[in-house]
């Protein structure tokens, strides 16, 4: 009788036993293109060098015809070692050394432009390594992440370094001018996430401001955290973006909280202001039982949706008096809202579809919240902002032009529709 058994062969070799995943992964090709990386950033040094001393290795100069020597503004002197990491991961190279003549009669060591002094990685292994962090992940997840591409060179910390590095473009951009930006409508809306403060989980606002140039371009103006969105923490962002040169825009967009109200009544007195038509049709839904939702949405998109002005004060008159009768409350919310729900008529149709809701920030605001679910606490109100603000800057989320934007030069017309039921 044979028996057939599992049990590893004890003369087996050790060695061979301990065979890790990606262990017999070779690939010619990556090994081939780091090899040839190596050698073009070593030429082009090289190239970089001849030309500050104009003239290549073992030539002579050609500034001044063929004279010897006129003309030579420095000397090479070997080279030295530096390791640099880049997307092609990490190699060693030879750095060209060399002394240059300065105008005092003295030599001053040559600086190559390309490589900077002290440069370990290339800009876009940072680019890299931002990015991987703004995906939604953690320093050590980041290290983890790119071990395998950067063969263990980029630790946590050099995560840490290079996000320092994001917080400086970050500073800058929050104080840069918008003097020179042609700036012609607002949306604004906030959202609510959760940091640590004094080491506890606490629920923070973000107020965002997005601009809408005159091409119709949207771009971002503004990303505060403040403790909520009252009236005087709006004011605060409205106050800074007035400081730094804003004009006063054409238009306004919002979700209807009233501390934003508010605060712009205060500095915009007069500006032409939609209130977001999806923010309503959530309030109304509070003010009534779950079984008519259906029926109120059937009801309130015939009226929001119809194609002419005409048509929309008709449907709003008929939404008013039926759900007046049958439940009151729905029928006071859209009355609460008056004409600003209904701003976007008085603007050419094209453009509708743009300015009747807050959906540009809402997509972000999503957006920004499942790249961070898996953090589910940040480490601090600034870095909640810092983190809105580089999923943009980075180029991970993208906006496009505002539908209807051809017609953005078309001002508002100054007959709102009639609100009579």
């Amino acid at each position: 009788m044979t028996s057939n058994t599992t049990k590893p062969n004890s003369l087996q070799p050790a060695a061979e036993k301990a065979v890790d995943l990606f262990d017999n992964w070779f690939d010619p090709i990556e090994t081939e293109v780091r090899a040839r990386a190596r050698e073009f950033i070593e030429e082009l040094l090289r190239g970089e060098l001849d030309v500050a001393l104009a003239r290549p290795r073992y030539g002579r100069s050609q500034r001044a015809g063929n004279e010897a020597r006129v003309g030579v503004t420095g000397h090479r002197h070997g080279s030295r070692t530096r390791s640099l990491t880049g997307t092609f991961g990490p190699i060693e190279i030879a750095v060209p050394r060399a002394r240059l003549s300065t105008s005092v009669g003295g030599t001053t060591e040559w600086k190559s432009q390309a490589l900077r002094a002290y440069q370990r990685r290339t800009l876009a292994a940072d680019a890299l390594i931002a990015s991987t962090y703004l995906a939604g992940t953690n320093t050590r997840r980041v290290r983890r992440a790119l071990a395998a591409l950067f063969c263990g060179t980029v630790g946590k910390d050099t995560v840490s370094r290079t996000w320092r590095k994001v917080k400086s473009d970050w500073d800058a951009w929050n104080t840069r001018s918008l003097a020179e930006d042609p700036i012609v409508r607002l949306i604004l809306d906030g959202t609510v996430v959760r940091v640590r403060l004094d080491r506890k989980a606490t629920s923070i606002s973000l107020l965002v401001v997005l601009g809408v140039r005159a091409d119709g371009q949207k771009v971002l103006l503004a990303i505060k955290s403040m403790g909520g969105e009252s009236a005087e923490a709006w004011r605060t962002v409205l106050d800074d973006l007035i400081k730094r040169g804003l004009r006063r825009p054409e238009f306004l967009i919002v979700d209807g909280a009233p501390g934003l109200d508010k605060a712009i009544a205060s500095v915009w007195d007069g500006v032409p202001v939609q209130r977001c038509t999806v923010h309503k049709h959530r309030n109304l839904f509070a003010h009534a039982p779950e079984r008519l939702h259906d029926e109120i949405t059937a009801d309130y998109n015939d009226m929001i949706y119809a194609t002419t002005p005409e048509e929309i004060e008709v449907r709003r008159k008929a939404f008013i008096r039926k759900w007046r009768l049958k439940h009151r409350a729905v029928a006071d919310s859209l009355e609460e809202a008056g004409e600003r729900l209904f701003t976007f008529t008085r603007l050419p149709p094209s453009q509708w579809r743009s300015v009747r809701t807050t959906n540009a920030i809402e997509r972000l605001h999503e957006e920004f919240k499942r790249r961070i679910k898996t953090q589910t606490v940040l480490p601090s109100a600034d870095t909640a902002a810092m983190l809105f603000w580089a999923l943009l800057a980075s180029g991970q989320i993208n906006m496009r032009k505002v539908d209807g934007w051809q017609t953005l030069s078309t001002k508002p017309i100054d007959q709102p529709i009639d609100l009579a039921a």
